[in-house]
């Protein structure tokens, strides 16, 4: 039994962790009857086909998000005409919460994974291994097998996994050459913030410091260009990201970047000194700031100060040795063109090294997408789900910040 497990990225130099982590968590004896594939959204759509059925698998599991998932439908679609006889499979959090909608508009798709997928794959891949083929077409058995959404409904609901469980991913750096490393010390986020579907899973679960050292030892030892950590909050306990920061700051190989989303305004001075005495080119901090105005951070359930903020900044700058990367999201509740200009020159008068001009992504899942409609937010029907116009905000004057990003993006990123 050979089950294909697919992800496609929206870019080359990108990798998926999640296929990496649902194989490695499966084990070794279960290992063997896992292949990966790994695509870009800028192959072609007969490409990725053919290669999929030249593959023969006779299971395929797809990783899905906003910026794949019409390719992934498309690929559904066609897949069941040439391989009729395999199940397929949808993860990832573009799927997880509205499943029984998909299921039943893809009477193609066996099932979906719901949440986090390691536990669940591995038994889903045993029911696979285990029961003879001609079973599969009466799949009653699944039911038993928690966070699963099949045809006929969910089945119980799976437990977050255990982090320290987890096995690591890059024994075998080979695939990842050319490519960024994606690496995760704690799962979960302490904030709420409407628009983000991190702020559905409130427990934060953090590794094992002593694992955590290891593995990023492994890192420096092969000299990784840069470890991009997928920590919703980094810095939301203060002794973990301590520790990390230190072990880098001591371990610096002088060729590894580490790449860090952090809550600047929670940084405290102990913090900021250990980063001021960091390698240039060591860490870089991407710094989801959003707004500045007071009405649309109480809206969208953030608590941020962002006097101390433009502080803290403002001290990492002067250390000249850290990359920070500042975000602002245009289309929020209450934020109109006036406001969002205010906020944007706050922004640009921290002088970060990179200031990122995104729109609002309403994400099936999220608190926006609850209140969308108080909010008369209107956005696009398909995936990115981006915003056309709020009502603050209408889609001319969209359309002018879509000339401010680029403009931002050509003369000062």
């Amino acid at each position: 039994m050979k089950f294909l497990l697919t992800a496609i990225n929206a870019k080359y130099i990108h990798s998926n962790p999640a296929i990496y982590s649902l194989r490695a968590h499966a084990g070794a004896e279960l290992q063997e009857h896992v292949e990966l594939a790994e695509y870009t959204i800028n192959q072609t759509f007969t490409e990725i086909l053919a290669d999929i059925y030249k593959r023969k698998p006779d299971g395929i599991g797809f990783s899905c998000y906003i910026w794949n998932i019409a390719l992934v439908l498309e690929l559904v679609a066609e897949l069941h005409k040439i391989l009729p006889q395999v199940p397929i499979w949808l993860g990832g959090p573009e799927v997880s919460f509205d499943a029984p909608k998909l299921l039943e508009e893809y009477p193609q798709i066996t099932g979906v994974m719901i949440g986090e997928g390691e536990e669940t794959f591995k038994e889903l891949l045993t029911y696979y291994v285990e029961t003879p083929r001609e079973m599969w077409i009466e799949p009653g058995d699944l039911r038993s097998i928690p966070g699963l959404c099949l045809p006929d409904g969910y089945t119980s609901p799976r437990e977050p996994a255990d982090i320290n469980s987890l096995p690591f991913l890059y024994s075998d750096l080979e695939a990842f050459e050319n490519k960024i490393i994606y690496y995760e010390s704690s799962r979960g986020c302490p904030f709420r913030c409407s628009y983000c579907l991190s702020s559905i899973d409130k427990k934060v679960r953090l590794r094992d410091l002593d694992t955590v050292q290891k593995e990023l030892q492994f890192f420096l030892d092969n000299r990784v260009k840069q470890v991009k950590f997928v920590d919703r909050t980094f810095n939301c306990n203060h002794e973990h990201a301590m520790a990390i920061w230190q072990y880098i700051l001591e371990h610096d190989n002088g060729v590894t970047n580490f790449h860090f989303e952090v809550s600047a305004d929670i940084l405290n001075e102990e913090e900021i000194n250990l980063l001021n005495r960091m390698r240039p080119g060591l860490v870089q901090l991407e710094i989801g700031v959003q707004s500045t105005n007071p009405e649309t951070i109480k809206a969208i359930n953030r608590t941020m100060n962002v006097e101390k903020l433009e502080k803290i900044v403002g001290a990492i700058n002067a250390g000249c040795n850290v990359h920070q990367h500042l975000d602002l999201i245009a289309g929020l509740p209450y934020e109109d063109y006036k406001t969002f200009a205010k906020s944007f020159n706050r922004v640009f008068e921290m002088e970060p090294e990179q200031l990122q001009l995104g729109f609002l992504k309403v994400l099936k899942g999220s608190r926006m997408h609850e209140m969308a409609e108080e909010y008369g937010i209107c956005y696009m029907d398909k995936p990115p789900y981006e915003v056309l116009y709020t009502r603050w905000l209408s889609y001319e004057d969209v359309l002018k910040l879509k000339g401010v990003e680029e403009m931002v993006e050509l003369y000062y990123n």
